[in-house]
């Protein structure tokens, strides 16, 4: 067995050690400034979902997950009251992530606890003439970096410089440290003077500070390959980290062709989604897509997921009737995390009544409670009553109206040998 993964950076597949080998995991998480739209959930989920596979195939596994709670665009959307902000939208994102089910990563840390090891991965780098400190700034210098751009492809002199200050040597460059700007009601000391660290910085010394120098796997959304993993990347190996090995970059939650992002107002929250659909179908949804590849998110997709779901749930309500064959998903597993291929293989299990194999592989994507009986409000339940009623004195009006009441409320109910079934509808 051998289990490979796409890395952006030789763009191949690279295999993992043999199991029982230790996997560190870290992956980017939001900005957070408000609600977490559901394009946030997506490397959250998948690398949710790798986590429990390489665990299941015996790895010892690390999974990181930051939030970026400090940030210009905090500052942006609260000023005066950037800390306060961050500090909701960091638990709004907390309990939004933690209804997936998926439980949570190993360790979450935040860029404001983590200031005494970003301000000393900033000194060494002034120290070894990679950086410079200029009016209360400091600056990466990307001409001490040969390899800059060798993870993202971007040349170095055609690199747009999106942070322009008369300040820079070198439009380039980018900043490690920002001193206090007027209007800004947060800080911390350093030896250039009371600031906030840069972007970048903070995940190189999150990173480093939950996994050390080196890791086997750095994640994030596609959107952030450059500049801020490529960025990453030359703070650390500047100073002689390794730092990550395999780089894996999802793909994008899209609306039609569009990028689904916070600030072009088509985002629909996490919250809004489960609210409406249910943690299934959601997390379903997010299997029909290879995981680095662009996926559609519309009405018409997550209505097949739900039908997806019900399948599979209507499966798991039946008998045992054969044994499936583990390995056709281990592969589709083992190779670049195929999740479409998995989903073949599920509802293969689910005709063929492969329902023990079926469990287990829905188990990997917080699915295993599929099949479980949900108990329904006792509300429900005697509006349920009230119709079994209504059908043996033969009033099949009041019978439908209360069917139709009962699905108002979010169930659908199912006449069964004994009486009735109430399934949730979401």
């Amino acid at each position: 067995m051998t289990i490979r993964l796409y890395d952006t950076a030789t763009k191949s597949l690279v295999a993992l050690p043999d199991p029982r080998a230790q996997i560190g995991m870290y992956v980017c998480g939001p900005t957070v400034y408000q609600r977490a739209h559901i394009g946030n959930a997506v490397p959250f989920v998948i690398f949710s979902w790798l986590r429990n596979w390489l665990r299941e195939r015996g790895y010892d596994v690390t999974f990181v997950h930051n939030i970026t709670d400090v940030n210009d665009k905090i500052y942006e959307a609260a000023p005066g009251a950037s800390a306060e902000l961050a500090s909701d939208a960091t638990r709004w994102y907390l309990e939004d992530v933690a209804s997936f089910g998926l439980g949570m990563p190993d360790e979450m840390p935040l860029a404001t606890e983590t200031i005494p090891e970003i301000v000393a991965l900033i000194i060494e780098l002034v120290d070894g003439g990679h950086a410079y400190a200029v009016g209360g700034d400091v600056y990466f210098r990307v001409s001490s970096f040969v390899s800059y751009g060798a993870l993202s492809g971007q040349r170095p002199d055609q690199v747009v410089d999106d942070d322009p200050s008369p300040l820079k040597e070198d439009p380039r460059d980018f900043a490690l440290w920002k001193a206090t700007k007027p209007g800004e009601d947060s800080s911390w000391e350093s030896p250039w003077g009371p600031g906030r660290p840069g972007w970048h910085i903070e995940c190189s010394a999150m990173a480093e500070k939950t996994l050390g120098p080196e890791f086997w796997i750095h994640g994030g959304g596609l959107d952030l390959v450059f500049p801020h993993h490529e960025n990453e990347r030359a703070q650390s190996q500047a100073v002689g980290r390794p730092f990550a090995r395999i780089w894996m970059h999802n793909g994008l939650l899209r609306f039609t062709v569009e990028k689904m992002s916070k600030s072009v107002g088509n985002a629909t929250s996490i919250q809004v989604v489960i609210a409406e659909w249910g943690r299934e179908t959601a997390l379903l949804f997010l299997m029909t897509g290879h995981w680095r590849k662009p996926l559609e998110f519309s009405l018409e997709a997550m209505t097949a997921a739900a039908t997806q779901v019900e399948s599979l749930r209507n499966a798991l309500r039946g008998e045992t009737r054969t044994t499936g064959d583990w390995n056709a998903l281990a592969s589709a597993l083992d190779d670049d995390f195929n999740t479409p291929a998995v989903l073949a293989v599920l509802h293969q299990w689910a005709r063929e009544g492969a329902l023990e194999e079926l469990r287990r592989g829905l188990g990997i994507f917080g699915l295993e409670t599929l099949g479980d009986a949900a108990e329904a409000p006792a509300d429900v339940e005697a509006l349920a009553r009230a119709r079994t009623e209504a059908r043996i004195a033969r009033d099949f009006a009041e019978a439908d109206r209360l069917r139709d009441e009962i699905a108002i409320a979010g169930w659908e109910v199912r006449d069964v040998q004994d009486g009735f079934e109430l399934v949730p509808l979401r």
